[in-house]
């Protein structure tokens, strides 16, 4: 035999060894693998002989097995190198159970000097940073509009952000109340100059981003992940605009079957949790609806379809203080759930872009978001693009800046239904057809922008990704049916260039009302007129009512096949006949209270 068939022989051997050791280990018994400050990564990861880092405890998981991680801080980026193998098997990493769980993408850092009453500095070696040094890295990527000299960097006292600033002299001579910072990077070293008034750097937890994430995948496809109940923040995420790898703090990194529940999520410098596309040579050079259509085209042939990607679950996570987005999502969020989470305080930094949202997706199709409790934020639920078979239900938005809710270029078809809307701004909703806005109560202004947008986005075949075709987005092909609107009629749709439906609405701009947070969670409180009182007369409102998105050719109906639209935000049920307009039905024409969402815990 000769010397090259023995060397084929014996790899073939090994090949088949290590698919065989790999499909045993696959099928063996789950396994837990315990994690503590304490442990030593030679140990066997058992209760009694914990790992020290989640890291390697990730490297020895598989299929069925779960990582529980016991009380303390940990500072590493967990990478997954592997996936589960569905839903009733994937591989689950969590904070065992009552026990506070923190990973973060900073270090401490101490041997801080005073400059002058209000500034200290400090000098860290590079070393700390090894190939990412987040000081170094400018926030850059399309669709960002200002704020490129910012850094993925930040620094933290006792768990809160100061602001960046562009220049050294802001931080040195800073006599306010805001308390800045400035970083400059050398070849062996980085040094940050900081504004900490009325107190010793030195004695105070002072903390530095050095990871550019926390939880996400070196590569795509590590698929059926559950993610629960952990603390993670401070990790030096970069923009993620539609067109480029979108890394939050938590990310699925182009996948399908990830669970992300229970969790806490703060101070990523862009993103929280992203859903969002892999990256490739095309990141950031797509900025036009050309070349995001170059990237939907170019995602198809990396396998975006239903088999594949998406099919995830977001639930119950407090994300907040993050610079561009609580949850995003380009084009992996498909058939996905994003439900019961609480976003605040997003946005708000030294840059700002086209991607700031509560909740920011594009493509969001067969997607359903209920039950998120948003406030605080730049633009409140945001879809752009491609949203279709999807449905936005029983949210609640209050006090969002610039823009409540935003329906972009869609085609539809859409349901947004029994929504608390009570930022008093703007929706981007004009130009986006086929939608059904249903009960909805609804203190913003439409955005009151012309009669079509020119640009011609993909609509899809019926729950698939496949591209039907292409087409404007004039307005019109919306219906609106027993809406209560708190500010201004439906006016803006008298001119549209395609047909509408508009019934049972009601608009009565003098309800007063409130929303107020008490130790149990959050209350509406509003007064109705005496004339809204007198509404109850509306009918319920049946899925065959709404028509079809006229473009796509597909009926608006209710996603999980129910005829009509039979229980309010609160769940409780409607009459056939007799019901008010808005989210809520209550009685009376006096003061009403109601608890409208729970307090996060």
């Amino acid at each position: 035999m000769s010397l090259m068939k023995v060397i084929a022989t014996y790899a073939m051997l090994y090949m088949c060894v290590f698919a065989q050791a790999k499909e045993v280990k696959s099928l063996q018994s789950p396994r837990q693998w315990h994690v503590s400050i304490s442990g030593n990564d030679s140990a066997d990861g058992s209760a009694t002989a914990p790992l020290r880092h989640i890291q390697t405890a990730a490297e020895r998981a598989y299929p069925g097995d779960v990582v529980i991680v016991h009380e303390g801080v940990y500072r590493e980026r967990v990478a997954p190198p592997r996936g589960g193998e569905s839903k009733e098997r994937p591989i689950t990493y969590q904070a065992a159970e009552g026990e506070k769980v923190e990973i973060k993408g900073s270090e401490v850092i101490k041997n801080w000097r005073r400059l002058n009453n209000e500034t200290w500095e400090t000098v860290i070696p590079n070393s700390l940073f090894g190939d990412f040094n987040p000081y170094n890295d400018t926030i850059h990527g399309d669709w960002l509009a200002r704020g490129q000299w910012s850094h993925t960097g930040e620094v933290y006292l006792n768990d809160r952000a100061l602001a960046e600033t562009e220049r050294l002299e802001d931080v040195l001579l800073n006599k306010g109340n805001r308390q800045l910072w400035y970083s400059k990077v050398g070849n062996d070293s980085t040094w940050i100059w900081a504004n900490f008034p009325g107190c010793d750097p030195n004695r105070e937890l002072v903390e530095i981003n050095v990871r550019r994430t926390v939880f996400y995948p070196e590569k795509p496809f590590v698929n059926y992940i559950t993610v629960r109940g952990f603390h993670v923040s401070q990790a030096a995420t970069p923009w993620a605009p539609p067109t480029a790898e979108q890394i939050g703090a938590i990310g699925t990194h182009w996948s399908k079957g990830w669970t992300i529940e229970d969790n806490v999520v703060t101070h990523s410098k862009c993103v929280g949790i992203t859903l969002g596309k892999y990256g490739d040579e095309w990141d950031n050079k797509a900025e036009s609806v050309e070349g995001y259509v170059g990237t939907v085209k170019r995602a198809l042939d990396n396998q975006w379809n239903r088999e594949h990607i998406g099919s995830h679950s977001v639930r119950h996570n407090r994300v907040s203080f993050c610079g561009q987005a609580g949850i995003a999502g380009s084009l992996g969020a498909i058939f996905s759930t994003i439900s019961d989470n609480v976003v605040h305080d997003i946005g708000g930094s030294s840059f700002w872009g086209y991607e700031l949202a509560g909740i920011k997706l594009h493509a969001a199709i067969d997607a359903v978001i209920e039950h998120n409790h948003i406030y605080r934020t730049e633009g409140g639920i945001w879809l752009d693009w491609m949203t279709q078979g999807t449905r936005v239900t029983r949210n609640l938005l209050h006090d969002n800046r610039v823009q409540d809710f935003s329906l972009e270029v869609n085609h539809g078809p859409i349901i947004v239904d029994n929504n608390l809307f009570l930022s008093p701004e703007l929706a981007q909703v004009k130009l986006s057809q086929g939608v059904a806005f249903v009960h909805n109560t609804i203190a913003w202004k439409i955005w009151p922008t012309g009669d079509v947008d020119e640009r011609q986005t993909p609509y899809m075949f019926p729950h698939d990704t496949q591209i039907k075709g292409y087409h404007d987005c004039p307005c019109g092909n919306v219906c609106y049916f027993n809406n209560l609107l708190l500010r201004e009629n439906l006016s803006m749709y008298e001119n549209s260039k395609l047909p509408t439906k508009m019934e049972g609405n009601v608009v009565d701009t003098l309800v007063q009302y409130r929303v107020e947070e008490m130790a149990d969670g959050w209350y509406l409180e509003f007064i109705p007129t005496k004339s809204l009182s007198k509404e109850c007369t509306k009918a319920l409102v049946y899925s065959q009512q709404l028509g079809e998105a006229v473009i796509p050719r597909q009926r608006i109906e209710l996603p999980d096949g129910k005829k009509a639209f039979d229980k309010d935000y609160l769940g409780r049920k409607r009459k056939k006949r007799g019901n008010l307009p808005g989210a809520i039905e209550f009685k009376g024409d006096s003061r009403v209270r109601v608890k409208v969402y729970d307090t996060w815990n």
